[in-house]
C-alpha cells in the first residue's frame, strides 16, 4: 500500500490537539505522529487550514433503509442500496458504520424479517467492495418471537456486528402515548389509521415471553462477543433490568435520569447527531446536549442521516464547552471502546489507518479527505476562501 505524508494539519489526538503537524499513514496504518520529514518515497498532502481526526464510527444509522425503500413500499434493488449507503459513508467521514436494520415481522417494506436478513447478507457479500468497513447492527423487536431464529442464523452465520433490543409497543419508550404511536407508523410506514391500530394491538398482545425470548438472543450474542445494547431506556428501572439481561449500552434513553441511571451502572448511553443539530428530539424526549453537558452523553450516532454525525461533534464542543478532542471522541473513541473495536478509534501509531481532513466551509465543518485503512476513499476539492466570514472564523477557533 502506499505511503501518504499529511502535513500543516491540526491533528486531534486523543489527549490535546496539535496545531501545523503531521501525520504519516503506511501499509494501512498510522505509522507516526508529527515525524520531522516525510520519507522519499511518500504522497505528500498539505491541509493547511485542515483538522485531521480519527475516522467517524457510527454505531446506529439506519439509512440504508431508507437507500432501499425510499418511499413506503417502493423497494430499490438491495445491491444497489448498499453500494449508494456506502458511497454515502465515505462522504460523511463514517469509516466504520454500523448499518441498523429491524427485525419486525408485522411492519412493512425493508423492516420484516425475510428482508432485512436479505440486506444484512447483501451487506456483507459487498464488504470485499466497499470504500469504508461496513457493519451490521440488528435491531430485536421484542414483540416478534419469529425474529428470534433468523437472528440466532445470522449471529452463527458472522454478519452481525451489534446486536440492540428494543420495544415499541405504545405507552412507553419512544411511544408514551397511543396517538405517538399511530403517528409514527402512518407517516413512516404508509400505514391507515386502521393499519397502525392493529398493529399496535397485535405488539400489546404480543409482548408475552418477551423477556425470556430477550434473554436467549443476549446470551448467545455474548457468546459469539458480539456488542449489545438497549433501546429508549426511559426509567432506572429499566436500565437496571437491561443491564441484568447483559445489555452493555444504553441507545437513546428518554431522559436524563435514566441517562444518569445508565452511567451508574457503567453502561455507556448512545445519544442522536440530529438530535444535537437541532436542539430537540424528534419525539419529545431530553435533548441530547444536556445529556452531553451533564456528562452522562458518550456516544454520538447519526440515526437515520449520516452527514450530520462530524456537525454534531463540533457543535458538541461549542455548546457543552468541550475541548475538541473529548468532543471528537465522541464519534471516534468512545464507541470504539463500547464496540470493542481495538485496532481504530485513535490517531495513534499503530492504529488502522481511518483519517479523515476536515476544512470550514461557509462555517460548515465539511469532510474534504477520507482513507479506509490507509486508502484515499473520498476526496473533494472545495474552493479556496481567501476571507473567513465570522462563522468560518469562530468554527476555525474551536479546532
Amino acid at each position: 500500500m502506499s505511503t501518504t505524508y499529511l502535513t500543516h494539519a491540526t491533528l486531534v489526538l486523543p489527549d490535546r490537539v496539535l496545531h501545523d503537524s503531521a501525520l504519516l499513514i503506511d501499509d494501512g496504518q498510522i505509522a507516526a505522529i508529527d515525524p520531522i520529514s516525510a520519507p522519499a518515497h511518500a504522497s505528500v498532502i498539505d491541509l493547511r487550514g485542515h483538522t485531521v481526526m480519527p475516522g467517524l464510527i457510527d454505531v446506529h444509522c439506519d439509512a440504508i433503509e431508507k437507500e432501499a425503500e425510499p418511499r413506503a413500499n417502493v423497494l430499490f434493488p438491495l445491491d444497489f442500496a448498499v453500494a449508494q449507503v456506502d458511497r454515502r459513508n465515505a462522504a460523511a467521514g463514517i469509516t466504520t458504520p454500523y448499518h441498523a436494520l429491524s427485525f419486525a415481522s408485522n411492519q412493512f417494506g425493508v423492516r420484516n424479517n425475510d428482508t432485512a436478513a436479505t440486506l444484512v447478507r447483501t451487506v456483507a457479500a459487498y464488504r470485499a467492495h466497499s470504500l469504508v468497513d461496513n457493519r451490521i447492527h440488528c435491531r430485536y423487536e421484542v414483540t416478534d418471537a419469529a425474529a428470534v431464529p433468523v437472528l440466532e442464523m445470522l449471529m452463527e452465520e458472522g454478519v452481525v456486528d451489534l446486536l440492540s433490543v428494543m420495544d415499541h409497543s405504545p405507552g412507553q419508550g419512544q411511544f408514551k402515548t397511543m396517538d405517538a404511536y399511530l403517528s409514527y407508523m402512518m407517516g413512516n410506514h404508509g400505514m391507515s389509521r386502521e393499519e397502525a391500530a392493529d398493529a399496535a394491538a397485535k405488539k400489546a398482545a404480543e409482548l408475552d415471553g418477551a423477556t425470556d425470548r430477550v434473554h436467549r438472543l443476549i446470551a448467545r450474542a455474548h457468546a459469539l462477543r458480539i456488542p449489545t445494547a438497549s433501546h429508549d431506556d426511559d426509567s432506572p428501572q429499566r436500565i437496571a433490568a437491561m443491564q441484568s439481561l447483559g445489555v452493555r449500552m444504553s441507545e437513546f434513553p428518554i431522559n436524563l435520569e435514566t441517562a444518569r441511571a445508565a452511567a451508574t451502572h457503567a453502561l455507556p448511553t448512545i445519544l442522536g447527531a440530529p438530535n444535537v443539530l437541532r436542539g430537540k428530539s424528534q419525539s419529545g424526549s431530553m435533548r441530547a446536549i444536556d445529556a452531553i453537558h451533564a456528562g452522562v452523553g458518550n456516544i454520538l450516532c447519526s440515526d437515520y442521516q449520516p452527514s450530520t454525525l462530524i456537525a454534531a461533534a463540533f457543535a458538541a464542543a461549542r455548546l457543552a464547552d468541550l475541548p475538541l478532542n473529548e468532543a471528537l471522541a465522541l464519534v471516534s473513541a468512545n464507541p470504539a471502546d463500547a464496540c470493542q473495536l481495538d485496532d481504530r478509534g485513535r490517531l495513534a501509531p499503530g492504529k488502522r489507518a481511518d483519517v479523515i481532513a476536515v476544512a470550514s466551509v461557509a462555517g460548515q465543518p465539511l469532510v474534504t479527505h477520507t482513507w479506509s485503512a490507509g486508502r484515499l476513499v473520498f476526496a473533494a476539492g472545495y474552493p479556496p476562501v481567501h476571507a473567513a466570514a465570522p462563522r468560518e472564523a469562530a468554527l476555525q477557533a474551536v479546532a
